[in-house]
This record gives C-alpha cells, structure tokens and sequence, in this order.
C-alpha cells in the first residue's frame, strides 16, 4: 500500500493542481504542502479531512489502508 505522502501527491497530480492550489485550499502555504508530501511534516487530520472532502475519497484511502477510493455513504443518525 502506498503512504499517506504518496496519496496526496497521487491525488493532487491526478487533479492537475499546484502544490499551491492545495496549500491555499488547507488554508497554509506552499512550503508546508511542500513538507507533507516529502514526509517532513505530519499532515494535521483536519488537513486530511479537507483533503478527502475535497477529492472524493475515504480517509482509509488517504492513509494507505485500501485501494479503493470510494467514500463510505453518509450515516444520518
């Protein structure tokens, strides 16, 4: 499986977008994008929820835990 640095970068590229569309969308700068990708800095969960919001997929996805990208259906309780 692949790391959760791999994913991000797979997903950000995959989408056609700069490092600094996505640090603008996380609210932060380029530079600490940059540090996610390459593993230097632990990417904040909230960051990671955005993140998967944002592209669609499960957060299991994110963090290496399945192949599969789908989203698990909204549980209305």
């Amino acid at each position: 499986m692949k790391t959760i640095q791999e994913r991000i970068r797979e997903l950000r590229e995959d989408s056609d977008l700069r490092q600094k569309d996505v640090a603008d969308l996380l609210g932060t700068t380029q530079q600490v994008y940059s540090r996610y990708e390459k593993g230097i800095n632990e990417i904040p969960v909230c960051h990671l929820i955005t993140l998967a919001k944002y592209y669609k997929v499960s957060l299991d996805y994110i963090a290496g835990e399945t192949d599969c990208r789908k989203r698990y259906p909204k549980n209305d309780r």
